[in-house]
């Protein structure tokens, strides 16, 4: 579930237009639905093969702590190593695994991944660390090793959103079960209090899925359903694909099938967005993801003003009393006709005009000329991404990182000696 940008709109001088945009209210409990673990259960024969880790709070304290510490690759070399060290506190605490607390969510994964073919793209339960595949070696999310989950999920400010953010545009975020504070410091004390009690509620999952290989971005696609109605589909990936056009009718029939059969009834909300993924010969729909319906999914072709203000089924369609000289009938509830004619004289005329007007989702692909599929200047995910000397660095893959960071400590280490030695000459 990638982060996008709000709608800009521009308040009007009229008090009758929307002045933001006009979400229902987003609550807890919708967030929680679209929780990877919450639906995986009721949808895992519609899923990629994938895998999902219970995460302690040792290993979600390592996730939010700053600075990137990866554990040894071999663990029997370090133990030697670290005996036979005499360099000191600060030397031991360098060389020190940060998964001796987790060791059990460490193994798991290792374990995970030889299972699913030594390959794996990671998640938590609502965002993939998409922003930070500039810092793998692949330059994707393919991941082959345990450091490799650690170095994508720590680098990915999608995945910081998940553990720190998640609850932020909730209608009911942080409500706090005490009484009022006498002062707004206090009230801001228990505000703060009842984020990280609500935060420290979330059963937090790592999802591995198994990598898809020869994955096509051109055949992803993420849906938007309202009052459990398909609204519109887009394309995910931003790019023009000639060979998508013709297959349109095709893709919109599998996709309406695949909502009415399996999400239309049985997922909890009646407006939220689902990515899929059709691979050739398109013939099955693979559920991705399911995402909320709030400002913070992407509407990628789309923009949220436009989808909340998109005529849908659930609204009918408008009819008008005369077409082309025939009396169109509107009927009441005993079946006889509102103007005192017999309503079988025009029943069939008025039943095929309503077929003809059946409503179908409006599926949006990036045209040749666009311009998202010129953005060349503009790479997605940039804002997320970090200094120059950080990508040149991992680069060299994990040896280039570990000695960057080891540089980095230095400089910081040399700096806080100073800046101490410093306070002391200004005391004397």
């Amino acid at each position: 579930m990638p982060i996008a940008h709000a709608d800009l709109v521009e308040r009007p001088a009229s008090s009758e237009n929307p002045t933001e945009l006009p979400f229902p209210p987003v609550t807890k409990s919708h967030i929680l639905n679209c929780s990877y673990h919450s639906w995986y259960s009721k949808y895992r024969s519609l899923t990629p093969k994938a895998r999902l880790i219970p995460l302690s709070q040792p290993f979600l304290s390592y996730l939010r702590a700053d600075g990137i510490r990866l554990p040894p690759e071999d663990h029997a070399a370090n133990d030697s190593w670290e005996e036979d060290s005499s360099e000191g506190e600060e030397d031991t605490e360098e060389i020190n695994d940060p998964s001796h607390e987790w060791q059990n969510v460490h193994q798991k994964i290792k374990d995970t991944i030889a299972e699913l073919n030594g390959s794996v793209m990671p998640k938590l339960n609502w965002s993939a660390p998409k922003d930070a595949t500039w810092i793998a070696a692949t330059n994707s999310m393919e991941c082959n090793t345990p450091n490799d989950v650690y170095l994508l999920l720590k680098s990915s400010d999608f995945v910081t959103h998940d553990l720190e953010q998640v609850f932020h545009d909730c209608e009911d975020e942080f409500e706090s079960d005490s009484e009022s504070a006498d002062d707004s410091q206090s009230e801001s004390s228990s505000g703060e209090d009842s984020e990280d009690k609500e935060l420290a509620k979330i059963p937090y999952h790592l999802v591995l899925r198994k990598t898809i290989p020869n994955l096509n971005p051109a055949l992803e696609f993420r849906c938007f359903v309202r009052s459990r109605h398909l609204l519109c589909i887009c394309q995910r990936d931003l790019n023009h694909y000639s060979f998508l056009l013709p297959l349109v009718p095709q893709l919109k029939r599998l996709l309406q099938d695949f909502f009415d059969k399996n999400l239309q009834k049985n997922f909890p909300d009646e407006n939220f967005a689902f990515d899929v993924y059709i691979p050739e010969p398109y013939k099955r729909v693979w559920l991705i993801d399911i995402n909320p319906w709030a400002p913070r999914t992407d509407p990628l072709l789309f923009s949220w003003l436009e989808i909340l203000n998109m005529r849908g089924a659930e609204q009918g369609h408008a009819v008008s009393e005369v077409q082309e000289g025939v009396v169109r009938l509107y009927l009441n509830g005993d079946g006889a006709a509102a103007n005192g004619h017999d309503a079988s004289v025009h029943w069939d005329v008025l039943a095929e005009e309503q077929e003809e007007e059946i409503f179908t989702p409006e599926f949006r692909l990036v045209n040749r000329d666009d311009p998202e599929a010129y953005s060349f200047n503009t790479p997605q995910y940039s804002a997320h991404k970090l200094p120059r000397d950080v990508v040149d660095a991992a680069s060299d893959g994990e040896a280039g990182l570990r000695e960057f960071m080891g540089t980095w400590r230095e400089v910081v280490a040399r700096q806080e000696r100073e800046d101490r030695q410093g306070d002391v000459e200004e005391t004397n």
